[in-house]
């Protein structure tokens, strides 16, 4: 029967155990701060200051004009010239990642509304070359406008305003940020757990622990708990760093933000559990939670990589990896709100995949030596 007295004890135990161990510190506090600032500055979806050639093959008064438009962009770094093979010569070297040719009948062309403008992009790099493309396109239309070629047009009547919900400064730190709570909670739930029950293997005091009256609900609890507690209290930390910090807007509840985390917690803390069950070696264990929980959360999850662009086959893999819900959730009530149609389908299967792993620990898991 399950005895508070001895999940008690064994609690206190594992938690002067993390007190004393100054990795589980390292990988709960100074690790998760590392990635949430490497998140925040240096990885980034947004294409800033990105160096372009414009050739200019006659001047005019428009051709400058539209020159000028690009370099008040902030998405450009330009260089103009009118040579345009020293221009695909810095191309091939990478220096420049677009040539921007304005032909010399620019200026005839604009009256006859038949204006061609050529942009050769880097294609060893297509997110770098659509966004070329894409802001390009961008700042020829907002400079049609501010020239007055936009009313001369047949379709003038016609008012497009682009408007972005949830994101409006469509910065990529507002969704990586929140996701990157869930890989950081994957890293402290998987990788500190998978090494609890082989630590005790390697150390030999899994034997004494065997030798007790503690039943298996009790060791299971009793490892994972202060674990728990830790996890919950660094995503506190990088919760309060992404909004104070980095000016995350939060639009939830925070009771809704922790019980979800909570919630995720159950499958990647039994990840890390069945882990070090099977492996009764420290290295092998930290390793198999690299591979087996930290990878696939962050290339599989939708982090980063958008998971309906996957094949099918690995979408359908993606259904097993627990972070793929909690990111999905996390970035609902950061930038969306409570909206509990996102939100609950992703926590039944979050506890789905939980109880899954669960249930095989617990078929394991037996009080033997061998």
């Amino acid at each position: 029967m399950f005895k508070f007295r001895r999940f008690k004890a064994l609690f206190i135990k594992e938690s002067y155990q993390i007190i004393r161990d100054p990795s589980a510190i390292l990988i709960a506090f100074i690790l998760p701060l590392i990635l949430l600032f490497l998140m925040g500055y240096a990885i980034s979806l947004d294409s800033k200051h990105t160096p372009i050639g414009i050739v200019v093959e006659k001047s005019s008064k428009y051709t400058l004009s539209l020159v000028d438009a690009f370099r008040m962009s902030e998405s450009f770094k330009v260089e103009v010239g009118n040579n345009r093979m020293d221009f695909e010569e810095k191309l091939q070297r990478g220096t420049i990642r677009a040539i921007i040719v304005i032909p010399s009948t620019f200026e005839k062309d604009l009256e006859t509304s038949n204006t061609k403008i050529q942009i050769l992009a880097d294609g060893s790099e297509p997110n770098i070359a659509g966004f070329v493309q894409k802001y390009s396109s961008g700042v020829w239309s907002n400079w049609l406008e501010q020239e007055g070629f936009s009313k001369k047009s047949k379709i003038s009547s016609l008012n497009i305003q682009t408007r972005y919900w949830f994101n409006s400064p469509l910065l990529s730190s507002y969704f990586l940020l929140p996701g990157s709570i869930a890989i950081i909670l994957t890293l402290i739930g998987t990788l500190l757990t998978a090494l609890v029950v082989a630590r005790e293997w390697e150390r030999g005091t899994m034997e004494a622990i065997m030798s007790t009256p503690i039943t298996i609900m009790e060791l299971l609890l009793g490892k994972l708990l202060p674990y728990f507690v830790l996890a919950m209290i660094s995503m506190l930390i990088c919760v309060s760093i992404a909004i104070f910090w980095f000016e995350i807007p939060f639009r939830g509840s925070v009771l809704l933000l922790f019980l979800t985390s909570a919630l995720y917690l159950f499958p990647a803390l039994g990840l890390g559990l069945l882990i070090s069950t099977l492996a009764k070696n420290q290295f092998v264990a930290a390793q198999a939670a690299l591979i087996v929980g930290f990878l696939p959360a962050f290339l599989l999850s939708g982090f980063i990589f958008q998971i309906s662009s996957m094949p099918t086959w690995l979408q359908y893999i993606t259904h097993a990896i627990p972070a793929r819900y909690l990111i999905e959730i996390l970035q609902c009530i950061f930038l969306s709100g409570d909206i509990y149609e996102v939100i609950l389908p992703n926590v039944f299967a979050m506890i789905i995949v939980g109880t899954i792993i669960f249930s095989i620990i617990i078929k394991i898991t037996r009080k033997r030596l061998d």
